[in-house]
């Protein structure tokens, strides 16, 4: 059983570095024609499996621009029918003295603009005989504590909270679903978690001893986006390693952990 999307057409928002680039090279090799966006272009194209990805410039969070977007996917492919909202992200900004703009702005990219890029799939895919799925990428931000990126966290939530809503309005004919990402290695771990030495040391907190990898997570998106997922939609599927073990238990005398 493979994640067979041969024929398909995929597009990644952010889909030229880090997560994103997982995301793009698993479903390259899984036979999709992907199309990724962002402000500016990569310095190299994505590539897996003998293929590589295509790049349109886009502003996800401009409702014109992402019309324009799906516009020219259509237009050069004839259709489209997988959309990954991977787009996202935020600075460090405590909830007491970040300004409303900098939450206004993270929130805008991490929930509206993944809803503005949906809308503008699904009127596509409602048209297609085949229908078409979408899948937002999710954080465990928004199922736990989230200090100094409350405003993330809470967008996040709001994410998973619009899977199962537009689940219900957009079916049968689209099936929308998200991966609720742990922490990921990509090529910008260090600025998040420092030297390899605290890499390691944050990896050994998760169950499963270490980040994942983005083609990990990847490998989550071909699944919903593939038919082997027929049949799954509104759902939310962990990605984190095993979650992470409450603080107590470390706490906790004579506790094994």
């Amino acid at each position: 059983m493979d994640f067979d999307l041969a024929g398909a057409v995929a597009l990644v928002t952010g889909g030229s570095r880090g997560v994103g680039a997982g995301i793009t090279r698993v479903l390259l090799e899984c036979g999709a024609a992907v199309v990724t966006c962002g402000r500016s272009a990569p310095a190299e194209p994505v590539q897996a499996g003998g293929r590589t990805a295509e790049f349109l410039t886009c502003d996800v969070r401009d409702p014109d621009a992402v019309a324009g977007l799906v516009d020219q996917i259509v237009a050069r492919h004839g259709h489209l029918d997988v959309a990954v909202n991977n787009a996202g992200g935020a600075p460090y900004a405590p909830a007491a003295t970040a300004s409303p703009r900098v939450h206004a702005k993270i929130v805008e990219l991490n929930l509206l603009a993944p809803l503005i890029v949906s809308q503008a799939a699904n009127g596509v895919m409602q048209r297609q005989e085949r229908g078409g799925a979408i899948v937002m990428v999710s954080s465990v931000s928004g199922h736990r504590p989230s200090p100094g990126s409350a405003a993330y966290g809470a967008a996040k939530a709001g994410l998973d909270s619009l899977v199962a809503s537009l689940a219900v309005e957009w079916a049968p004919k689209v099936r929308v679903n998200s991966v609720i990402a742990g922490m990921v290695r990509t090529e910008q771990a260090h600025l998040h978690y420092g030297d390899e030495g605290e890499i390691a040391a944050v990896g050994a907190t998760v169950p499963l001893g270490r980040l994942a990898a983005p083609e990990e997570i990847g490998a989550c998106v071909a699944f919903l986006a593939s038919p082997l997922s027929s049949y799954v939609s509104g759902s939310t599927l962990l990605a984190h390693g095993g979650g992470e073990p409450p603080p107590f238990l470390a706490a906790a005398k004579g506790h094994p952990g």
